[in-house]
């Protein structure tokens, strides 16, 4: 088995520790939290799109928004 350092901030390791049950390591602990969202990487787009494309999208959300406003 592969083994891999990590660094986290301490509020990180608090909100995991928060998770973990009993006997488990952090490892089961991840690998359970992670698997009830599925891939995570096709869940939140995590790097499947340059920058250019969240700006796009920002933009028209920023512009969606305006619109909703301004017909209420």
């Amino acid at each position: 088995m592969v083994s891999k350092n990590i660094t986290l901030k301490e509020e990180a390791y608090l909100a995991l520790k928060s998770l973990q049950l009993e006997g488990e390591s952090f490892s089961d602990t991840i690998l359970r939290v992670s698997s009830s969202f599925g891939n995570l990487k096709d869940f939140w787009g995590v790097g499947t799109k340059s920058s250019k494309e969240y700006e796009e999208e920002i933009a028209e959300i920023e512009q969606r928004r305006q619109n909703f406003f301004q017909d209420r």
